[in-house]
């Protein structure tokens, strides 16, 4: 089994091969032996630059660290527990538009549950929302809100599959998560996402509202609203815009890769383990509101979880490739009409103004500034953001 596909053990419920139907099926994962000990050796073998000659992260992620996240990715990862975990969430397999989409499935046992599609960004996963699930799903306070929740790998990323034609920008994503929602039983559902999962699950709510009952995002997008003026704002709406000028400045470079030549990054990220670990682990630390730090507010299991599904999905190139398809594109104009949620986590890169998010998103029923938390807010504050889940989509 070549590294580039880690391989179900049972990936139909009969003889009709994935694809050939609109039949959702079960999806085992199975890390084969070989590809664990082709990592370890990697790991082993894995040269790193020299030290850097500063003594903070203004030169990329050091090196002292990435070293200790290769020791720690080799001697105390285990991809099997990760796997174990996957499969018993519940995880399944269907063929849209020509292109196999890897998706957990989670039901709560609850009658009054709502179904939920939620959407992950680079770079992460559906690692992401195993902290949650439980809360989500089956909530021990039956005042609470819950859920049936679909978590869909995007195209490219994860155990989806790769695109080998153009198109899969967000737009498409979008139509094809409503036809998924649609395939499960699902006519109308709440949507939930951030980084380019909330562009996905806004692109939903404009393309869909017959489908979306209401959407909540971390990162809502909005174009300055004509004749708005920043000195009008808040003094923290107006920090929130310089603290997103100094990351497009000094932070964006990823981006800047990502959009123009995702296949050149590829050969490195795919074929060096250490090389896939640093560009994720950079984002892990500088990105969440624990700040530049071995430990940054993500679990360092968690981490790993998420860099191993990286790893094992060959995914360097192909999940770089969602900035190619959609960067320069993505709609920050188009009304949002469906009822609307914004839970605004203070180490997130790119915060609106509420008065921006308003003029685009017109049915703003929720909006909550948060006191910690970052990008990968379901990791970092799993019980925060299970809050701002139920207080939105509990009205």
């Amino acid at each position: 089994m070549s590294r580039d596909a880690a391989a179900p053990r049972d990936a139909t419920r009969d003889a009709t091969p994935l694809g050939a139907t609109r039949d959702v099926v079960p999806f085992v994962l199975d890390i084969p032996d070989d590809q664990v000990a082709d990592l370890h050796e990697r790991l082993r073998r894995v040269r790193l630059p020299e030290t850097e000659p500063v003594d903070d992260w203004s030169q990329g992620i050091p090196t002292a660290t990435v070293a200790e996240l290769c020791r720690a990715w080799l001697e105390d990862h285990d991809v099997h527990a990760l796997s174990d975990e996957l499969n018993a969430r519940g995880q399944y397999r269907t063929v849209i538009d020509g292109l196999g989409f890897h998706f957990l499935h989670v039901r709560s046992s609850r009658s009054d549950a709502k179904p939920l599609i939620i959407t992950h960004g680079w770079p992460g996963s559906v690692v992401e929302f195993l902290d949650v699930l439980d809360a989500l799903t089956d909530p021990p306070d039956a005042a609470d809100p819950a859920f049936h929740v679909v978590a869909p790998s995007l195209p490219g990323y994860g155990f989806s599959d790769k695109p080998t034609t153009t198109g899969w920008t967000v737009d498409h994503i979008a139509d094809a998560w409503a036809e998924l929602m649609g395939r499960l039983g699902y006519d109308r559902f709440l949507a939930q996402g951030g980084d380019w999962g909330a562009m996905v699950t806004t692109a939903i709510g404009v393309r869909h509202p017959d489908r979306v009952a209401m959407l909540h995002t971390t990162m809502p997008l909005a174009d300055r609203p004509e004749g708005a003026r920043t000195e009008d704002l808040p003094a923290l709406e107006q920090q929130w815009l310089a603290e997103a000028r100094a990351f497009r400045e000094v932070g964006g470079g990823y981006s800047g890769q990502q959009r123009t030549r995702p296949q050149t990054l590829g050969y490195g990220l795919v074929d060096s383990p250490a090389g896939q670990l640093a560009w994720i682990a950079e984002k892990f630390g500088v990105w969440t509101f624990g700040g530049a730090t071995l430990e940054p507010s993500v679990p360092r299991k968690r981490l790993l979880d998420n860099v191993a599904v990286y790893w094992f999905g060959a995914s360097g190139a192909s999940s770089a490739r969602m900035y190619w398809e959609s960067f320069s594109g993505v709609d920050r104009s188009s009304p949002v009409t469906v009822p609307s949620a914004v839970s605004m986590f203070p180490a997130e890169m790119a915060k609106m103004p509420r008065s921006w998010v308003e003029a685009r998103y017109t049915d703003l029923r929720y909006w909550n500034v948060l006191d910690r938390g970052g990008h990968f807010a379901s990791l970092e504050e799993p019980e925060l953001f299970v809050a701002e889940l139920r207080g939105a989509f509990g009205m």
